[in-house]
């Protein structure tokens, strides 16, 4: 017969071990505790890897070279031997499509890596440098938040001769930066009032211990979700701005080069030719949006 003394001893730490278990998880470690357990982290997830590896090996998903083209297929509309159907040119859309997004998600990779270290650095400086510092930096943005983003895409890569991945990357960076920027420096002017960042400094630690140590793990946060969420927007912009006639061109393959070719011919009873690319766009630009969002539910300390 068990003693009951011994029950209630041996109760109080069989209880207490989940709940240390779980204190004991970092910000980043609760975040991915959330993400495992959201089903549209997954979806969105699978969605965004299925694109990113149709970019990184085209080969892998079609034969066919989207430079054969042959007229005698122009137009031709999806059957069961090419689900895709053929580009006005006679070109197959499939392999289009395919080797198409390996230039819209570079562009939108590159100018979200570009865009992220911007914003950190600057916002960073600003929220944790008062005086001068940030208020150069906050005028400066307020400069660029003036500039329409549509139309200063458009205006400023109509400077530029050659339009590739590198010039559209610069575009998008240079208009992009500010945003990313504002919310690093909300989220610095917040954690720097904090106890142990107060603490630290009492302990004699350096400005820039106490910024990579204890300021930018806790403050990049909100930097993470909305630079998942402007890749997206990025391969929109690309889209938008190639369709504008001010981004890629010929003969480049690209999404919104399809885009643009498929336009015409859509009211004139070739609706695939406009409406296959335009949701390879669609569902990408919603798989970075979507992850953003279950990011930002993870990391939001009022969801636990």
């Amino acid at each position: 017969m068990s003693d009951p003394a011994m029950s209630l001893q041996e109760g109080p730490p069989a209880e207490q071990t989940e709940p240390a278990k779980d204190a004991n998880r970092s910000l980043w470690g609760d975040a991915w505790y959330e993400l495992k357990r959201n089903p549209i982290f997954w979806v969105a997830s699978t969605m965004a890897i299925f694109v990113i590896l149709l970019a990184v090996f085209p080969f892998l998903w079609t034969n066919a070279d989207p430079s054969t083209c042959r007229l005698a297929n122009s137009r031709e509309k999806p059957s069961a031997d090419h689900w895709f159907g053929y580009t006005f040119q006679g070109c197959d859309m499939w392999a289009k499509v395919v080797y198409g997004a390996s230039k819209s998600l570079a562009v939108a990779a590159l100018a979200t890596t570009f865009t992220t270290i911007i914003g950190i650095t600057m916002g960073t400086l600003a929220g944790f440098f008062p005086g001068w510092v940030d208020t150069i930096i906050s005028r400066v943005t307020d400069i660029f938040f003036g500039l329409p983003f549509l139309l200063g895409a458009v205006v400023f890569l109509q400077l530029f001769q050659i339009r590739n991945v590198w010039t559209i990357t610069t575009v998008l960076t240079l208009l992009g930066w500010t945003t990313l920027t504002r919310i690093m420096r909300g989220s610095v002017l917040s954690t720097k009032n904090k106890d142990y960042v107060d603490a630290a400094r009492a302990l004699g630690a350096t400005n820039g211990h106490i910024v990579f140590k204890h300021i930018l793990p806790n403050a990049i946060a909100p930097v993470f979700v909305l630079s998942t969420i402007a890749l997206g927007g990025y391969i929109g912009a690309e889209a938008t701005l190639t369709f504008l006639g001010v981004g890629f061109q010929q003969p480049n393959t690209t999404w919104g080069l399809l885009i643009q070719e498929g336009q015409p011919y859509a009211l004139q009873g070739d609706p695939h030719l406009l409406v296959i690319p335009c949701a390879f766009v669609v569902v990408t630009v919603l798989a970075f949006i979507l992850l953003g969002d279950a990011l930002r539910d993870a990391l939001d300390p009022r969801n636990r």
